[in-house]
């Protein structure tokens, strides 16, 4: 190889190989991205914060405080509704050529380190599980979250809808489990299944039109409940527990619903063939 070569061999390999100037620009829809992105980070500073604050105070003694658990989920939602609102922005206005992988990059920070960043938080710190067991569900949350991300990008499915459990309901369904139940064998099992609802095979309709105004309702309706949990603690947690309880209840009848419709499609196809 002359040298000739090896500097036209340099200069194709540095040479930029898609519009340097739009991808330097953020649009709007750019910028709820990356509130999504700083909302995720500030979930697990919170929580990162009040677990090194209680264990320098109580001499390695760690109980998780629910008032830091409310403000890292309010942050959470937060991101979700950043989430739900940068594609609708970037249709009505404009997207810039890294849109997407902003979007799927903030999604692993906020639904994916964030939720298993919790659930170390959660179940890291006492007896009932061991160790190990807690970092593989939450290990098995962050790995489904990015896989999930990964084929999003990859494959489309005929009917349009989501192949397996959008990743942001994933997180928000391990953080209702969080809320609900102490750590335990179940508990876990229970966050292992969402991960793996995540990475099925299963369809969940996209929200459009008014399914898509209940989702942003349904989001608004937690964030007031969690504000009211964390302003008013001896209100009690039974809002947020029935907010919990309706999250977990719609992602395990979502399956079952899609289930019963596909053995009745067989059944009509059956019918006619014969």
């Amino acid at each position: 190889m002359t040298a000739a070569d090896a500097g036209s061999w340099q200069a194709d390999e540095e040479e930029p190989r898609g519009p340097v100037g739009k991808a330097f620009r953020l649009s709007a829809a750019d910028s709820l991205s990356l509130g999504n992105a700083v909302c995720g980070f500030l979930a697990v500073c919170v929580l990162a914060y009040s677990a090194i604050q209680q264990l320098t105070v109580a001499g390695g003694h760690f109980t998780p405080v629910p008032s830091s658990f409310a403000t890292a989920i309010v942050l959470l939602l937060i991101g979700a509704t950043c989430d739900l609102f940068d594609g609708l922005v970037a249709r009505r206005f404009r997207a810039s050529a890294m849109g997407a992988e902003l979007d799927n990059l903030a999604d692993v920070i906020s639904f994916g380190f964030a939720p298993a960043f919790m659930v170390v938080i959660w179940g890291g710190f006492t007896k009932e599980v061991p160790f190990p067991m807690v970092v593989g569900a939450a290990a098995a949350v962050l790995v489904a979250g990015v896989v999930r991300l990964a084929r999003f990008a990859c494959v489309k499915t005929k009917s349009g809808d989501f192949m397996g459990l959008p990743i942001p309901m994933g997180a928000m369904t391990v953080i209702s489990i969080v809320l609900l139940f102490q750590p335990s064998v179940w508990s876990l099992l229970a966050v292992l299944a969402v991960a793996w609802l995540m990475v099925s095979r299963i369809e969940y309709p996209k929200p459009k039109g008014q399914v898509l105004a209940g989702v942003l309702g349904w989001i608004m309706v937690n964030v007031a409940f969690l504000t009211f949990w964390v302003a008013w603690p001896e209100g009690g947690d039974m809002p947020i527990k029935i907010g919990a309880s309706m999250q977990i209840a719609l992602v395990a009848a979502i399956p079952l619903r899609v289930l019963v419709y596909k053995r009745e499609q067989r059944r009509e196809a059956e019918r006619i063939n014969n």
